[in-house]
């Protein structure tokens, strides 16, 4: 299988081998039968015969098939099968029992507890072929094609997909490590002509406070005010990411003067980039500016800071992609209970389309790893 587990899993700070994903000697079942993630004939007992491993546990959830991943020291995720979205990411980030806490927002519809919004998702689009409807085509019916464990420290699954005349073959790969969470893109052009895909890897991040709710590592950064990728999962469509927030910001109640406009680039001029308001931005180099041979790129990585509520930080690693998107929903928060405020950010490839030809193959990967221990 395409293995992202380390050969150095007795230290877990060496996070990724390189290259991004290469077979390794753990792989345990290279050639098991593809089963696929949601069907009458597969249930979840056939999964876990034939996939079930150490740290790797194919339940129901909410009625819906998943997976629970979990490794020695209690940090665990949740992966539904039908739409490849993690539900839950608990890592191991106090020295006590119960040390684990919930990294992601999530919100459930009532009249449906199967429909889930948020979490972490992955949104690919094929810009070349189009649906009946005249949209993208993009990857939804996954199989699971295989699971890798080495019993303490690392588990993975790997997730395949192929479009209607299977000319275009994606892998997604997750990867749970006591300290981190990897996810990774593999996708194939299998056919005679150039593919355009735009994608990218969003998480849907819980902050305890919206006061003190920022982000470490953007500053020099371009970015423009631009909404998401559409996905199925994303608590803010892109319309709603991009309308006026509600509760007023600055001072005497007038709105933030410095607010960037739609496709006005500026740069990020401040160490932390404070998300209290709402916001949708894209950091790149703009499209304009990538023929330069001397250009400033985003950062690989940069870090979210709760530092009124839980204190936590995670920092967020990108790989392959080009640009990093993150939004803030400001008062719209409260329309989803309000109990909890959240961020969603990740890296993206969705100002220039990838182009892939025949038979050339693109990988990228975002990671969320802590030291908060």
């Amino acid at each position: 299988m395409a293995s992202l587990l380390s050969p150095h899993l007795s230290n877990p700070k060496p996070l990724l081998p390189l290259p991004l994903i290469r077979a390794t000697s753990y792989s345990i079942s290279t050639n098991a039968t593809a089963v696929p993630a949601q069907s009458p004939t597969s249930s979840l007992q056939s999964l876990e015969e034939t996939f079930g491993r150490k740290g790797i546990k194919f339940i129901e959830s909410n009625g819906t098939p998943s997976v629970e991943l979990s490794v020695r020291n209690g940090s665990s995720v949740n992966l539904r099968l039908a739409d490849a979205l993690i539900t839950s990411y608990k890592p191991k980030v106090f020295w006590k029992d119960d040390g684990c806490k919930e990294v992601l927002r999530t919100i459930q519809a009532v009249e449906d507890p199967s429909s889930v919004k948020g979490g972490i998702g992955l949104i690919l689009n094929d810009l070349s072929k189009t649906t009946t409807n005249s949209s993208p085509w993009y990857p939804s019916e996954w199989v699971v094609k295989d699971t890798d464990s080495d019993s303490f420290d690392a588990v993975q699954i790997e997730l395949g997909c192929t479009n209607g005349n299977g000319t275009l073959e994606v892998t997604y790969v997750i990867s749970l490590y006591p300290l981190s969470l990897a996810t990774a893109v593999i996708v194939n052009n299998t056919g005679p002509k150039p593919i355009e895909l735009t994608s990218a890897i969003l998480s849907h991040i819980k902050m305890d406070k919206r006061d003190g709710t920022a982000i470490d590592g953007l500053l020099g950064c371009s970015y423009c005010a631009h909404p998401p990728l559409d996905s199925s999962f994303g608590i803010l469509s892109p319309v709603e990411a991009m309308k006026p927030d509600d509760e007023p910001s600055g001072w005497f109640g007038s709105s933030e003067p410095d607010a960037p406009k739609a496709g006005v680039w500026t740069v990020e001029d401040n160490q932390y980039t404070f998300l209290k308001n709402k916001l949708s931005r894209v950091y790149a180099v703009p499209p304009s500016e990538r023929s330069k041979r001397v250009r400033r790129t985003p950062p690989s990585n940069y870090t979210t800071i709760d530092k009124h509520g839980s204190k936590l930080n995670f920092r967020i690693i990108r790989m392959g992609f080009e640009d990093i998107y993150l939004g803030s929903p400001g008062s719209f928060a409260k329309k989803y209970d309000g109990k909890d405020y959240f961020i969603c950010t990740g890296p993206a490839s969705m100002l220039v389309p990838v182009v892939l030809n025949p038979e050339e193959e693109w990988r990228a990967a975002q990671v969320i790893e802590h030291d908060n221990l």
